[in-house]
């Protein structure tokens, strides 16, 4: 969830709603969380990869299942691909070189092959580089809230503004949000998976909740050049250390993206991997590696497909795109909530208390409102994606009904 949209939006939210900023961040994951409660809790009714595809497969049948699967992969390697320019201008502003015309396409190659090979050779390499990329970015930014904060003090003078700020930036924190429930994906892999993934998703939104609105607290009481809006929190690094802490907070801000770019090579393939399992896609979908005991091949597509896309570099709108696609795979989410509940799937009624008449409703409005604050071409590109899926599913049950014939 830490990943890019931290370190650009403690200006964005502060021009918009001022000392206002920390609390929107707070109350925004209350209905998010109503949300998450329901991804939570499909995710004890199961213990294969899979996240919302396997949830939309179950409740609606193989087509919903095919089309939440391809506009999660469709959102996020256009998101991957974009990060890796952001990385690199990142590297670029420490080190210049890299700015090169040369240099920057080498560059993504050399950062998606690294990425690529960590997340073939096996799980737990991949997870620890996770746990060193995370403490990476994280002690940097807590060393600036305690120093800003301390520094500086709490802001107290808080103003209600206007709604239509609080619109304005509405996607803008939905997308530093998203990624809440991506554990679940992954669900195959981990220790008793009803349990671990259900904490996982609640320790994760209130935590990066809490962790937000620290660094926008901080933010406001270091007040640095207003000028700075691109790199925020660098400004408030020079501002509160000299330019040894811009430094510093520069290259915190590569490596929270490099971590959140590995953690998608190591999680997102296994969506693939789940639908060729449950025959949604070809049996090459399927394969393991046997000396690794990964996805190698769709590893290598995901991959592929990330690197196309970061050559074209057409993804100045990704982030409106990414949450306006999410919003239909958690409409599909929300929906299949609901068949099951009704068709009480793996005794889900009977451990469902009335607290739910209260979430449920919730989740439907914030999905709502938000599918609202999307702009039209958002909603056009959607709709090509899904065209798009639509093609490929028939394409791909004429292939996969080849592959389960008889030989004769």
């Amino acid at each position: 969830m830490v990943g890019a949209g931290i370190f650009a939006l403690p200006a964005v939210l502060y021009l918009n709603l001022g000392n206002f900023a920390p609390i929107a961040i707070l109350l925004f994951a209350i209905p998010l969380a109503c949300i998450a409660s329901i991804v939570a809790k499909l995710s004890t009714l199961f213990e294969r990869s899979g996240g919302g595809q396997l949830f939309a497969e179950t409740a609606l049948g193989k087509y919903a299942g095919f089309q939440m699967g391809w506009l999660t992969i469709c959102a996020n390697t256009a998101g991957r691909a974009a990060n890796f320019h952001v990385l690199v201008s990142y590297m670029a502003a420490l080190f210049p070189f890299f700015e090169g015309t040369i240099a920057r396409p080498v560059t993504i190659v050399g950062l998606i092959a690294s990425m690529t090979t960590l997340s073939i050779i096996g799980t737990k390499r991949s997870l620890g580089g996770i746990w060193v990329g995370t403490v990476l970015k994280l002690a940097p930014l807590i060393l600036l809230i305690v120093l800003g904060l301390g520094t500086n003090g709490l802001p107290t003078d808080v103003q209600l503004p206007e709604f239509s700020g609080l619109e304005s930036v509405a996607l803008l924190i939905a997308y530093a949000y998203s990624g809440y429930g991506m554990a679940s994906i992954s669900a195959g892999e981990a220790k008793n998976p009803r349990s671990t993934i259900y904490r996982s998703i609640f320790m994760g939104l209130f935590g990066v909740a809490v962790f937000y609105a620290l660094v926008q607290w901080a933010y406001i009481a270091i007040n640095p050049d207003p000028a700075s809006a691109d790199t925020p929190l660098a400004a408030a690094g020079l501002s509160l250390f000299g330019e040894w802490g811009a430094v510093v907070i520069s290259a915190t801000a590569i490596f929270s993206i490099a971590t959140n770019q590995l953690n998608s090579f190591v999680v997102m393939p296994r969506i693939l991997f789940g639908m060729g399992e449950r025959k949604l896609l070809p049996r090459f979908f399927a394969h393991v590696s046997e000396r690794f005991l990964t996805p190698d091949f769709l590893i290598l597509a995901y991959a592929l497909l990330v690197f196309a896309l970061a050559l074209s570099g057409t993804f100045k709108t990704l982030a409106v795109l990414t949450v306006a696609v999410e919003q239909v795979g958690l409409a599909l989410i929300l929906i299949s909530f609901a068949v099951h509940w009704r068709n009480n799937f793996r005794g889900m009624a009977d451990t469902i208390g009335k607290r739910w008449l209260i979430i449920f409703p919730v989740a439907v409005l914030m999905l709502v409102w938000m599918a609202l604050q999307v702009p039209a071409l958002a909603v056009l590109s959607v709709t090509g994606m899904v065209a798009a899926g639509t093609v490929l599913y028939w394409l791909f049950k004429r292939r996969i009904s080849r592959e389960l014939s008889p030989v004769t």
